[in-house]
């Protein structure tokens, strides 16, 4: 019997039992989490060998690592971010190639983007293809200049 079993056979066995909460356990170390796990460490430490404060200062030095890493993370996420969208808006008036689920290429000129989504979208025929789907990118034909009547 699995303890999921055995605490819901608990919640359901009588009118004198109360029904249990689970606690979701956090799957990263964020600087509360260390700050309280730091604070604990130092409420219980044994007062006749107290922590190092060599050891302390690295912790402290490792969390705030820790916290420039993850803000470092959240701009590189930023920014590639804004590459797509700039590289999406880049293809209006572009002729683009895509391939299709069944295999065929198909080209046409990209008429407006969208970034509703995670991934921008580009309209290529009335068509709106994500941006990470678009296999060749070709200049659009020039327009035929006007002859001058005489």
């Amino acid at each position: 019997m699995t303890i999921d079993t055995v605490a819901a056979a608990t919640a359901t066995a009588g009118m004198y039992t109360t029904s249990t909460s689970t606690r979701t356990p956090k799957q990263s170390l964020d600087s509360d989490a260390f700050m309280t796990l730091l604070i604990t460490q130092l409420q219980n430490q044994d007062p006749s060998s107290p922590m190092d404060t060599t050891a302390m200062i690295q912790q402290t030095t490792q969390l705030a690592m820790m916290e420039k890493l993850t803000a470092i993370e959240s701009t590189a996420t930023e920014n590639f971010s804004l590459q797509m969208r700039i590289a999406a808006a880049g293809l209006v008036g572009q002729e683009v190639s895509y391939a299709k689920a069944d295999g065929t290429v198909v080209t046409g000129t990209a008429t407006s983007v969208s970034y509703k989504g995670a991934v921008p979208t580009v309209s290529v025929g009335g068509v709106d293809i994500a941006l990470d789907v678009i296999s060749g990118i070709k200049a659009a034909p020039a327009a035929p200049a006007a002859t001058l009547a005489s």
